[in-house]
């Protein structure tokens, strides 16, 4: 499913249009970029949680050369499937 379904699913599912849809959407996306910028996790009981997570600074190979390269420190998102989520999965 792409952004375009999940839209027309939304307007379907809630009765509104594909373009209130795609608000609601962004700023749903943007709220949850904003928290995680902030080093703040964003938790939706029973779908999951996003947070952030900083990776050290490490070594690492180039696969095609074999040559060392330094791989720099950096700040990753995650997402950690809730109960609801992963039991749907499954079935």
């Amino acid at each position: 499913m792409n952004k375009e379904q999940l839209l027309e699913a939304m307007a379907l599912k809630a009765s509104i249009t594909k373009k209130q849809a795609g608000e609601a959407l962004n700023a749903i996306l943007e709220g949850i970029t904003s928290s995680l910028k902030k080093g703040k996790t964003v938790t939706l009981t029973g779908f999951g949680t996003f947070s952030s997570s900083k990776r050290s600074a490490r070594e690492g190979r180039n696969p095609a050369t074999g040559a060392k390269i330094k791989i720099p420190a950096t700040t990753v998102p995650k997402f950690k499937a809730g109960k609801s989520l992963k039991d749907a999965v499954k079935k």
